[in-house]
C-alpha cells in the first residue's frame, strides 16, 4: 500500500492511517521512509508526504478497499470525481502479492505504478524483487526506467 497527503497535519494522519489499517486490514509487516514529493497530475502549493507499507491480509482486494474507502473517510478525506485535489489521505492499493485483479472500483496492480516515482522508490525500499505481473520487471526495474521527473525527497528514514 501506499500512504500520501499534502494537507493538514500529515504526520498525525499517517500514524493514524497505519494504526486503523493494522487493526481493521492485516499485520504491517514492512514501512518505508518518508518521502516528500510534488504534486503528481495537478499543481498544489503543498508537497505531498508518501510511505509504502506492506501488510498480510487475509482479506480479499474488494474487503481490503471497503476498508481503506472507510478509514480514508473516518480520517476526513475529501474526494472529487472531476480529478486530482489536495488531499489530508490517500490510501492506494499497489500490489496484492502478484495478482491481477480487475473490477469496476478497483484494479490490481495499481494502473499508474510504473509512471510515479512518488511510489515507487518507498516502494522499492520495502518489495525490490516483487514483480509486476502485467510489466514481467520488479519493482526496482521499473524504479530505473521510470520517465517521471517530479522530485522526490527522503524526509525521514524507515527505523
Amino acid at each position: 500500500m501506499l500512504l500520501g497527503g499534502n494537507l493538514g497535519d500529515r504526520s498525525y494522519y499517517f500514524s493514524s492511517a497505519i494504526s486503523l489499517i493494522s487493526e481493521r486490514i492485516g499485520v504491517i509487516t514492512s514501512v518505508s521512509s518518508l518521502y516528500e514529493t510534488e504534486p503528481w497530475g495537478f499543481e498544489h502549493e503543498n508537497r505531498f508526504l508518501n510511505q509504502a507499507i506492506k501488510v498480510i491480509s487475509s482479506l480479499s482486494p474488494a474487503e481490503i478497499l471497503e476498508k481503506i474507502n472507510g478509514i480514508e473517510k473516518e480520517l476526513g478525506r475529501k474526494r472529487n470525481k472531476t480529478g486530482y485535489i489536495g488531499r489530508n489521505i490517500d490510501i492506494d492499493i499497489l500490489f496484492v502479492n502478484e495478482e491481477i485483479f480487475y473490477s469496476d472500483d478497483l484494479v490490481i496492480p495499481h494502473p499508474r505504478l510504473h509512471k510515479r516515482r512518488f511510489a515507487l522508490l518507498p516502494l522499492m525500499e520495502i518489495a525490490p524483487t516483487l514483480r509486476h505481473p502485467l510489466l514481467d520487471c520488479s519493482v526496482e526495474e521499473l524504479a530505473d526506467s521510470c520517465k517521471d521527473n517530479l522530485e522526490v525527497c527522503l524526509v525521514k528514514p524507515a527505523i
